[in-house]
């Protein structure tokens, strides 16, 4: 079956250096048919919202077919849609209005391991120790006198051992969980099955990948010990993770594959790009992974870690763009994703977080390159801290006792009752419950309300998307003398300069020269001679 469009949007091979992409965690965005779970009918239903919102693009989470141990990242199947999320009729509809909306679609790939229930692994299975079908894995034989030992001490990013034994003795890797084992990136069938993978969907019409664990499909050779594990030390390996070197991530090799890569979406118009979830120790290593002949991207999670101070974001900034000056390509910035807690939450919830969160986004939608905005963020919505256990659905609860799920919960779009309107009209389901004080944060609460976070980050991207000193080709950020606690850069173009404003200090700062407000995350007080920002605020002012 082919694409109903192929063709992506007017070409712009470079639309990705300053996009605004919006990351749909699909399970929990909106749901068509009432089961309670998001879906490609539910993300096409609400795609207006998405082109009014203002953003450029769209990440979707996991579609495939998949037995959902992991929330779609254990894949079953590459090239078909999970139907618990529809078919490839709904993806190709949902991609068709997409782009008559001016939306582009990102999806997300998973190659460094399959789900277990995928063939090439039954088979594997089935075939025995030494078959072919085991060499598209990392099956490996034990230590210890019967190899009643892990063939090393590597660990599972969820906890626990990375290895789990077979019947007939043998053990297989899985960095994930043991749902999820490990491809063998070094044999060429595993190779021109992704190289087809990525055709299938360049060919429906998709304009870019987000490549989930882009540093981990190439092991070491030999397999060596990482040298602690957490049972000797206390210690994670993940601890380690963008930190120091571990024999199963960041191996030289894994260049290679993307150098295979490039040239493939390369044959496609309308600049068809790739963006990496890497981890490295080095930023030196990081930018590997992005040039004009491997990836076109790398996300920036030292943003996404900075702290509430204006050291640490001025840190973060100035490292992230020495990094992009490296590689001549923008950097990613990032507030929040499926994997992290909320940023409302981690700035110190409640009016606190969500007063930091706002200026926040201030901040990131002012820097130069391109933003990644996750889904509810534009609500201004927390973490839920208070999720039954016997709800929570991340593998990785069971094993280390942490869980995600509490920045998946299903965002709510309107009414009085949850689910918010997730469902059709009348549906009371919902894969995981939302709080009662979500009501007060819904789309259709927010939608036309002065001052909510909602209509704040609509202001901000019309001002983004039309003001020639945030546009792909103005100036670098030129950070301007401040007080204590204050960070204030200027952006310019031919005939506007805009300046962004972010009040760290504790105290209310009054902000004089830079010229007329545009945007502010809090009410500013004082005449265009000067004004005062409140605390934990940001705003931007223009000066032609």
């Amino acid at each position: 079956m082919t694409a109903t469009d192929p063709t992506p949007l007017a070409s712009d091979d470079d639309w990705w250096r300053a996009a605004v992409v919006y990351q749909v965690y699909v399970r929990s965005f909106a749901d068509s048919d009432g089961d309670g779970v998001g879906d490609l009918g539910g993300i096409r239903q609400r795609l207006p919202y998405l082109r009014d919102l203002g953003v450029d693009a769209l990440w979707l989470t996991p579609f495939y077919t998949s037995p959902q141990i992991d929330a779609g990242y254990d894949v079953a199947d590459y090239r078909d849609v999970d139907p618990l999320f529809g078919d490839l009729a709904d993806f190709d509809a949902m991609i068709t209005d997409a782009h008559a909306l001016g939306l582009r679609i990102i999806v997300d790939l998973v190659p460094n391991h399959t789900s277990s229930a995928h063939p090439w692994f039954t088979a594997a299975l089935a075939a025995g120790p030494g078959s072919p079908e085991r060499e598209r894995y990392l099956f490996a034989d034990g230590r210890g006198v019967d190899g009643e030992l892990p063939p090393n001490d590597w660990e599972s990013i969820f906890g626990g051992p990375a290895w789990t034994r077979l019947p007939d003795g043998q053990w297989y890797l899985h960095l994930f969980d043991p749902a999820q084992p490990d491809l063998n990136w070094r044999h060429p069938r595993v190779r021109a099955e992704f190289e087809d993978v990525l055709r299938f969907w360049l060919d429906r019409g998709v304009d870019g990948f987000r490549i989930d664990v882009a540093h981990g499909m190439i092991k070491a050779e030999g397999l060596p010990d990482v040298g602690f594990s957490s049972m000797t030390t206390g210690r994670r390996q993940s601890e380690l993770l963008g930190k120091g070197r571990l024999p199963y991530f960041d191996q030289d090799e894994v260049h290679d594959i993307y150098r295979a890569w490039r040239p493939i979406l390369d044959s496609y118009p309308g600049g068809r790009m790739a963006v990496a979830e890497a981890w490295a120790e080095t930023p030196q290593r990081l930018a590997r992974y992005i040039g004009p002949d491997e990836l076109h991207q790398a996300f920036s999670f030292d943003f996404l870690d900075a702290t509430w101070s204006a050291d640490s974001f001025r840190k973060v900034i100035d490292t992230a763009l020495a990094e992009a000056t490296i590689v001549g390509a923008p950097t990613t910035w990032v507030l929040s994703n499926h994997d992290r807690q909320r940023h409302v939450t981690r700035y110190g919830d409640g009016e606190v977080g969500l007063r930091r969160a706002r200026a926040a986004a201030l901040l990131m939608l002012a820097l130069p390159g391109s933003t990644y905005l996750y889904q509810g963020e534009e609500l201004g919505l927390p973490e839920v801290l208070d999720l039954p256990d016997a709800l929570r659905q991340d593998p990785a609860f069971l094993r280390t006792g942490e869980s995600r799920d509490g920045c998946r919960v299903p965002i709510p779009w309107g009414g009085e009752l949850p689910p918010y309107g997730f469902g059709p009209q009348g549906s009371e389901l919902s894969w995981l419950p939302a709080p009662a004080t979500w009501r007060a944060l819904s789309v259709a609460a927010q939608t036309g309300t002065p001052g909510s976070t909602l209509e704040l980050y609509r202001a901000a991207l019309r001002v983004r998307h039309t003001h020639p000193a945030l546009s792909a080709t103005a100036g670098p950020v030129v950070w301007q003398e401040t007080g204590p606690g204050v960070l204030a850069f200027r952006r310019d173009a031919d005939d506007a300069a805009l300046t962004c404003v972010v009040n760290l200090s504790g105290a209310p700062v009054r902000i004089d020269g830079y010229g007329r407000p545009m945007v502010a995350s809090a009410d500013l007080t004082g005449q265009d001679a000067g004004h005062v920002l409140p605390v934990d605020a940001a705003a931007w002012f223009e000066r032609r």
